[in-house]
This record gives structure tokens, sequence and C-alpha cells, in this order.
């Protein structure tokens, strides 16, 4: 996987991170969560899709490059999931802090997402190719 996967991945696994741990730490702050959402359900919610991350880097070792990108760049697109905040508030109504984690959060996922996206289109334009 190129270092630029790699960095992307890392980047956008930091601005995960930090985004569930703000949701996690402030959800009495939040404006419009359920109240039924816990504190432990946020942190689940973060270990099943950094999974989804890991499972990706995993599988691209194995050989099965294109199945491992496009396990990453499906991570990359739960980044996006985060501008569900502003369905259920305006932007105006959360703090500056909560809109930095998610704009974070959203700008990382969406790199990560584009660029792993297109690393699969090169890898099947080459196997295209390599079968003429």
């Amino acid at each position: 996987m190129s270092k630029h996967i790699q960095l992307l991945v890392l980047v956008f696994f930091v601005a995960n991170l930090t985004h569930f741990v703000h949701n996690a730490e402030y959800i009495a702050y939040y404006p419009g969560l359920p109240h039924w959402l816990t504190r432990e359900q946020i942190y689940l919610a973060w270990v099943a899709g950094a999974s989804v991350g890991l499972s990706g880097l995993l599988v691209y070792r194995t050989k099965l490059r294109v199945l491992g990108l496009t396990l990453v760049t499906a991570y990359g697109a739960l980044g996006i999931d985060g501008l569900a905040h502003y369905t259920l508030a305006l932007c105006s109504d959360h703090t500056l802090a909560t809109n930095l984690t998610i704009w974070f959060e959203v700008l990382a996922g969406l790199s990560l997402l584009l660029a792993s996206a297109a690393l699969i289109g090169r890898h099947i334009s080459m196997r295209v190719t390599a079968k003429s």
C-alpha cells in the first residue's frame, strides 16, 4: 500500500477517534443526540468502524489488494457520517470544538475515500491492460 494511503489512514484514524472521544465524553452537550445513546455505545461504534479500516490493511497484506483497498475506502466513507450531526441540530447549535471534530473527521475520511478509490481504479486498470 502506498505511503500516501497509509498516511491518510493514520490521519483519518486520529480524526475519527478524536470525534468519537469528543462524542462520548461530551454526550450531554451534543444537541439532538438520542437520550438512550450512551458513552459506551459510542465507543463500541468506534471500535466497529475502526475494525473496517484495520481489516482493510490486513487484507491488503494478503495480496487481496483490491479487496483490502475497498475496505479502506469504506473506512474513509464512514467519516462522512459525521455530517449526520447536522440533521439533528444546526451547525450553529454545536460548539466550536464539536464542529471542528466533525469537519476534521469528514475531510480526513473523504480524502481517504477518494485516494483509495483512485488506487483501486489504477489496480483494476493495470489488470485489464495486462490481460489485453
